[in-house]
């Protein structure tokens, strides 16, 4: 393990020695605009108290810091040796108070790891942010990059004058000389440093307050200067009001810091960050064009997310990355929770149980997967373990505790949660005990079951006669519904629901009396892969889109899928459901989400002597629903979309594609084909050979934008001559000028249409390199590369003689490689499961 990569145990032992009591950090970023200039000044001097006296000698420690240099350690004003590996800050003889301050230069990043640089091609305007999770903040700031070591931090940054300035805090001093600025914050609570944040650049404000009793919050909305127009600042605003309305009711504890600033970055890694003060969101929550619902429904979900994580995690934070579940999980469900409670968005339930269990359901299946309370040993494998479990998964469980012990109970729990342990750290014992006391119930017997194991339930209806029986394989105690729905005028009618709890492999139900639909697991109170019987796919494949109730819908199609990618219900019968019932699918979420499932379900599980008949089907499917929705509406622009997904794979529709992008085919009454369509749609015909280089050139005249240019590397990449598609492979490992959403797209461009036949000489030269790059990039674009260009062939001999050879190589590489083989190895294990 490099000195990057900390450890728990050492961790640990660094906390138990050292505590730190407040940071002053100083960053002088004023040459930013200048691309020459790779790096930036910062000072940070540490307030420490060590416990000499218990370890019976002088103490030595480190500081964390990964950037260009360390100019310079003095302890209590006296100048140390800098003994600096290039991750660590050496320092000895401590006993007792110290002030530690180092001076050293930082890096700006281009991975958006530490402080990202960002010069926007439409005004040349440079632009930084930070994002610092889980251990990135040592990229900005000497600093304890650990979640136990909370300090009160003091941010002191020299910018251009002119330029917006933001940390966590509000300013609490600024002066300006001539051309620079120096804003000082006010001082934070004491925080983690994965949650500190700075921000600086000419961004465009929309202000707004929120208040509450004598509570009186200042509230920002942030993005580039270019995307202003975009910005839909009143939707973001009022969906914030209601989420401070509803977590400050619902929590009974103050929102705990003094302003709500959310902030739209570009080249942003995650969908968003819970920076206090300070929320960072990926540009992509800035629709150039027309939105579905499904995507401001998701806007709303993500910011009520990050807000709930101003308690859960915030204001109390997990002690170390073993319980990321304690704020991530948590914020999952409350984020859902809140939007289906008090936004325009009452179907949030719906979106969770189709998509975010997917993601679950497909994590807990791979080797890889870990309980919801993991076992963490170290930063990289912290990196790896923001994923379906401990999100979407840990989101479920919740769901499904507070049905076991009541939404009262549960809230009570959190409230004596965050009134114990306010601005500290915490572990899963801390949070049972609460929730115990205030519901009365021993959580220790759920936690095993639910938070300690992997994997899940399959759980279905068997039936004889009227007589029922509930069985699921792994047994897991549940509390389920199951819904009962008759065949009435050709339309699927719930008659009845039937409760019942059940811990063991089978379960009687008794006389159910007749059904043509059975639905296990009705309302989604539990966590479990749901199987219909014969009868009741029979009945779904005449009526599925006839049933009322969106989650209900919801369930079914999520029951379909599963069945399909275990390989049970063949991957034809599923797409000829989609075919029936897709155009008819009201649900804006459930629509997107069935369109990309069949895609999917095309390229991974049908079997390859079929794939031409159904991806030519798809197309045509797409492109009639196109033509026959209503002018302007939610599901015409999915289809558009869909359209263009499926154009990558089948040149069926490609002159009707470049007739309407160059004018002279009419476009469909109210279908904007804003830029991202566009792109979409040339990098479908760009794939098929219908669109050269100057056609991309062209396009990017039409929007000169950051979007534009790096959908411009894609659609000069996917070009299906395999010189352009050797280029861009060796681009994508070997340009260390790319940044990571330029390297996504060049990686994008390489995949294109599923041309293995134009990357497959590559494949040995991939394992080859997986090693290197690992070592030598940071693990963000390290990542990326191994997860893009994993070679997926018609065998799992490269990548398990690569596994044999390498069981030494880093763990967290290793779990990346051994994900994509599950994926592969399911791919081929269901294909060979289809029909002839």
């Amino acid at each position: 393990m490099t000195s990057a990569n900390l450890s728990r145990a050492e961790t640990a032992t660094r906390s138990a020695a050292v505590s730190v009591l407040s940071a002053r950090v100083e960053l002088d970023v004023t040459t930013a605009p200048d691309v020459d200039e790779t790096g930036f000044a910062t000072v940070s001097t540490l307030e420490i108290e060590t416990d000499a006296a218990a370890a019976g000698a002088d103490i030595e420690t480190w500081i964390d810091f990964i950037g260009e240099a360390v100019e310079a350690v003095e302890v209590d004003g006296v100048a140390r040796p800098v003994e600096w590996d290039g991750a660590r800050v050496r320092i000895t003889g401590l006993r007792g108070r110290h002030t530690v301050r180092v001076v050293a230069r930082a890096a700006y990043s281009r991975s958006g790891e530490g402080m990202h640089r960002f010069v926007d091609p439409v005004d040349g305007q440079t632009y930084l942010y930070t994002h610092d999770e889980p251990a990135d903040a040592r990229r900005v700031m000497a600093c304890f990059e650990q979640p136990d070591m909370k300090a009160r931090y003091t941010f002191v940054v020299t910018a251009p004058a002119g330029w917006t300035v933001l940390s966590n805090q509000a300013v609490a001093e600024r002066t300006t000389d001539g051309a620079v600025q120096r804003a000082v914050f006010a001082e934070t609570p004491p925080i983690s440093t994965y949650i500190t944040s700075v921000a600086a650049g000419p961004y465009h404000r929309v202000e707004g307050e929120w208040r509450r009793g004598d509570q009186v919050v200042p509230l920002g909305v942030y993005c580039r200067a270019s995307l202003a127009e975009h910005l839909d600042a009143d939707e973001i605003l009022e969906i914030t009001g209601q989420g401070l309305d509803f977590f400050t009711d619902a929590f009974r504890y103050p929102y705990p810091w003094d302003k709500y600033d959310q902030i739209f970055v570009p080249e942003y890694n995650i969908g968003a960050m819970e920076n206090p003060g300070l929320v960072t969101f990926t540009e992509a929550y800035v629709f150039r064009g027309a939105a579905t619902v499904a995507q401001h429904e998701g806007r709303a979900n993500t910011i009520l997310h990050e807000m709930a994580h101003m308690w859960f995690g915030d204001l109390v934070t997990m002690r170390w990355w073993d319980d990321l579940w304690l704020k991530e999980s948590f914020a999952d469900y409350m984020g859902a929770h809140a939007t289906a409670a008090v936004t325009r968005f009452p179907d949030a339930w719906v979106t969770f149980a189709a998509r975010r269990k997917a993601w679950a359901y497909l994590q807990d299946q791979l080797r890889t997967t870990h309980p919801i309370v993991a076992d963490i040993a170290d930063l990289e494998a912290a990196k790896l373990n923001f994923d379906g479990i401990t999100y979407a998964k840990g989101a479920s469980v919740l769901k499904q505790l507070v049905a076991f012990v009541g939404e009262e109970e549960f809230f009570e729990g959190a409230r004596q949660y965050f009134a114990a342990h306010a601005f500290g750290n915490t572990t899963l014992d801390d949070l049972l005990r609460h929730l115990a006391a205030a519901s009365g119930r021993d959580l220790h017997s759920w936690s095993r079951a639910w938070l300690e194991t992997t994997g899940m339930s399959i759980i279905q209806v068997e039936r004889d006669g009227g007589s029922a029986v509930l069985a699921q394989s792994d047994p897991r105690p549940h509390r389920l519904r199951v819904g009962l729905f008759a065949l009435r005028d050709g339309r699927l009618v719930r008659t009845r629901t039937v409760d019942a709890d059940i811990a063991h492999e089978r379960t009687p139900l008794g006389d159910i009396g007749p059904a043509d639909l059975v639905l296990p697991n009705d309302g989604d109170l539990t966590y479990a892969k749901v199987r219909l019987d014969a009868a009741s796919l029979d009945a779904v494949e005449a009526a599925l889109s006839t049933i009322d109730d969106a989650l209900a819908r919801g369930l079914v199609w999520s029951a379909l899928w599963n069945a399909t990618r275990d390989g049970e219900l063949p991957a034809a019968r599923y797409l000829d459901i989609v075919r029936r019932h897709a155009g008819a699918e009201t649900n804006s979420a459930l629509r997107a989400d069935v369109l990309a499932n069949a895609s999917a379900a095309i390229g991974h599980y049908v079997a390859a002597a079929r794939r031409p008949q159904e991806r030519s089907a798809w197309l045509e499917m797409a492109w009639q629903q196109l033509k026959a929705a209503d002018a302007g509406s939610d599901a015409q622009l999915a289809w558009a979309r869909s359209l263009g997904s499926a154009a990558l794979y089948d040149e069926g529709r490609a002159e009707e594609l470049r007739g309407m992008l160059a004018g002279t085919t009419a476009v469909p009454d109210g279908l904007e084909l804003d830029p991202e369509l566009r792109w979409a749609w040339l990098t479908a015909l760009a794939t098929t050979g219908h669109a050269t280089a100057a056609d991309a050139d062209e396009e990017l005249r039409r929007d000169p934008t950051a979007k534009g240019r790096t959908a411009h590397l894609t659609v000069l990449a996917a070009r299906p001559d395999p010189d352009v598609r050797a280029a861009a492979w060796h681009s994508a490992w070997e340009d260390t000028t790319l940044t990571n959403d330029h390297l996504s797209a060049t990686i994008a461009g390489v995949r294109a249409g599923g041309r293995r036949d134009l990357i497959a000489a590559f494949d040995e030269e991939y394992f080859a390199r997986i090693r290197g790059v690992w070592t030598a990039r940071s693990i963000e674009i390290a990542a990326r590369l191994v997860r893009g260009l994993f070679p997926e062939g018609d065998s799992l001999d490269p990548v398990d003689a690569w596994l044999a050879h390498n069981d030494d190589a880093p763990a967290a590489l290793r779990r990346i490689v051994i994900e994509q083989r599950d994926h592969l190895e399911r791919d081929l294990r269901v294909r060979a499961a289809q029909p002839s």
